[in-house]
């Protein structure tokens, strides 16, 4: 039995490389700076959104120098709200390109899940180590952003590398200025065209607002009062709303 677990494993390690570990890089408990995930984002993303993969695969010594560093500092209880904040939104997000990366070329990040990993979805791979724990992107969303925080708008900060999802900001989240950037993507989501299509008489929205409508309801008593918050056209109760089909192709 052991040696048939280790041969499922196997196929998992060597398709994201993630049995090498990257180099160690200690910041004594201090909270973690984000600049080399801010030079690579303004590298590789444009303001509009699109990933430019290759590029991320060209320069993937810097972003695993950046995820060694996350790897090797978890949040602790000297760490403001708005760091361990800044700190789980950019490690999703560096996670993810190192994810699409690892297996580059595909059409979606949907694909990597299933069979090729023995897994439901690509957000249940645990290929993340953090301080010697195993994680993966759902924990890192669900047990801990939207768990911990509080904070609907991270939905619009988390990127999934697909073409429907909320855009991958190119700069890094940071702790002094989290809740201006937060505000700034909420805003731009809800207001692009692409994304969210509004009138007072009838709305297209992202399923983001069906699929996390209690997050939106906790935050602001109710979706539409949320999406009012940032909408430059407001809804009202008569607002006939209904949701976008999701498109999971690549955002590059």
């Amino acid at each position: 039995m052991k040696k048939l677990l280790a041969l499922s494993i196997l196929p998992i390690c060597l398709a994201l490389t993630a049995c090498s570990t990257t180099p160690p890089v200690d910041t004594n408990g201090e909270p973690v700076e984000h600049n080399v995930w801010d030079e690579l984002v303004k590298t590789h993303v444009s303001a509009e959104g699109n990933v430019s993969y290759k590029g991320f695969i060209a320069d993937s010594l810097k972003l695993n120098r950046y995820l060694g560093v996350l790897s090797n500092n978890h949040p602790n209880h000297t760490w403001s709200k708005e760091d361990k904040l800044a700190y789980w939104i950019n490690a999703y997000n560096a996670f993810t390109v190192q994810l699409i990366i690892r297996n580059y070329p595909t059409e979606s990040i949907k694909d990597l899940g299933g069979s090729l990993y023995k897994i439901n979805t690509p957000w249940d791979i645990r290929f993340i180590m953090i301080e010697g724990k195993d994680y993966d992107l759902n924990n890192i969303e669900h047990d801990i952003l939207r768990k911990e925080f509080n904070e609907a708008r991270i939905h619009f900060a988390v990127n999934c590398a697909s073409v429907s999802c909320p855009k991958l900001l190119n700069e890094a989240y940071q702790a002094d200025k989290i809740y201006d950037q937060l505000d700034r993507v909420a805003r731009e989501f809800i207001n692009n065209p692409k994304k969210n299509k509004i009138t007072t008489e009838e709305a297209e929205v992202s399923k983001l607002f069906k699929w996390f409508s209690g997050d939106f309801e906790d935050q602001s008593g109710s979706v539409i009062n949320f999406i009012n918050q940032y909408s430059d056209t407001k809804l009202t109760e008569d607002t006939n709303i209904d949701y976008l089909d999701y498109d999971w192709g690549l955002n590059e």
